[in-house]
C-alpha cells in the first residue's frame, strides 16, 4: 500500500459539505482514508479577490500509482462538480497530491511532492496537524520545520472537525 497526502478546498456551494462529499468519493475510489485533518477557513491565496476556502488534509493508503492517482482525482473533481481548470479560481473542490510515500515525481502532467507546499499555510497547518513529523522528501525538513519557516501571513482559522458536522 501507498501512503498518500490529499490537500482538499472549497469555496463555492457549501463547501463543508463538499469536503465530506470528497472525502466519501475518495474512500470509494482512491482508498482507505486514514487520518483528516481538522477544516481550516482560510483566506484565498493567488487570487485573494474571492470567498475564503475551506481546506483539509486527508492521509490515505492506496495502490493506484502516481499518474491513475492523478486521473482518479480529477474525476473526483468532475464528478462533484467542478467546472473551472482557471489557476486559483473559485472552485467547488481542489483535491492537490501534496506527497505520495516518498517519491519525488516529475510529469509533465503531475509533480509529486506539491511544488507549493512550502509556501502555503492552508496545506502546512492541516497538514502538520496530522503528520507534524513527516519529512518532505524533496529538501529533507519537516512538516513543523516548513510550517514555522512559512512566510504566508493570510489568515486561517480553525473550525471543527469535519466528522463532527455530518
Amino acid at each position: 500500500m501507498n501512503t498518500i497526502y490529499l490537500a482538499l478546498g472549497s469555496n463555492l456551494g457549501n463547501p463543508q459539505l463538499n469536503l465530506i462529499a470528497a472525502i466519501e468519493s475518495i474512500s470509494q475510489s482512491i482508498g482507505k482514508v486514514e487520518k483528516c485533518s481538522s477544516v481550516y477557513k482560510t483566506a484565498a491565496w493567488g487570487n485573494e479577490d474571492q470567498d475564503d476556502f475551506y481546506n483539509q488534509v486527508v492521509l490515505v493508503k492506496t495502490l493506484l500509482k502516481p499518474i491513475e492517482l492523478m486521473n482518479c482525482c480529477q474525476q473526483i473533481e468532475k464528478k462533484l462538480g467542478r467546472i473551472s481548470k482557471q489557476k486559483w479560481a473559485p472552485r467547488i473542490i481542489d483535491i492537490d497530491i501534496l506527497f505520495y510515500n516518498q517519491l519525488i515525481f516529475n510529469h509533465k502532467d503531475l509533480v509529486i511532492p506539491h511544488p507549493l507546499i512550502q509556501d502555503r499555510n492552508f496545506v502546512l497547518v492541516p497538514l502538520s496537524e496530522i503528520s507534524e513529523g513527516y519529512i518532505h522528501p524533496a529538501n529533507n525538513k519537516t512538516i513543523f520545520m516548513l510550517k514555522n519557516e512559512c512566510q504566508d501571513k493570510l489568515s486561517i482559522v480553525k473550525l471543527k472537525p469535519i466528522q463532527e458536522n455530518k
